[in-house]
């Protein structure tokens, strides 16, 4: 005689399993799996859309590199009057991704013609480079740091005395 799911010590989920295989399918998988699969869906959908757009790679690359005139602007927003150099280099960015090169070629072939200055933002390679984006979160730490010791030693402060008029 076949043990009665509602006895103890009994898995009940295995039995009905094993008397009816047919429920053994992705509807009886749990939550958690199907949120995880949606997730990764969204996530695979949303990171390849507009990927080989050529509109959104040279928005993309024109705000990665600075216009070199000395505005201090990223590429694609110079706009000061008369910018001798932005419309050269935007016209250089639209033939590079119209030959097809990808986005790291072309941002190579900016910095040996116009040198690392015209990145916006330092690459993650070299000493140099780390310590560009190091030292502002370690100076941003040290100033809360230093506040912080400044309320400490204001709150440590005993209570200034009160004169007597009499």
């Amino acid at each position: 005689m076949p043990p009665f799911p509602w006895e103890p010590g009994i898995n009940v989920t295995a039995t009905v399993m094993k008397m009816n295989p047919s429920m053994n399918s992705s509807r009886t998988r749990s939550p958690l799996a199907r949120v995880l699969r949606v997730g990764l869906l969204c996530t695979a959908v949303f990171s390849l859309m507009g990927a080989g757009d050529p509109a959104s790679r040279f928005t993309e690359l024109g705000h990665q590199l600075m216009c070199i005139c000395g505005c201090h602007q990223i590429l694609l927003e110079c706009n000061h009057v008369g910018c001798p150099d932005s419309d050269g280099m935007r016209n250089e960015l639209m033939a590079g991704l119209t030959r097809g090169d990808s986005d790291s070629l072309v941002e190579q072939a900016f910095v040996q013609k116009y040198g690392p200055t015209v990145l916006a933002a330092p690459p993650t390679t070299g000493f140099v480079n780390r310590t560009a984006w190091i030292v502002p979160f370690v100076a941003l730490l040290l100033g809360f740091v230093a506040v912080a010791a400044v309320v400490r030693a204001w709150r440590s402060r005993p209570a200034p005395a009160i004169a007597d008029d009499c």
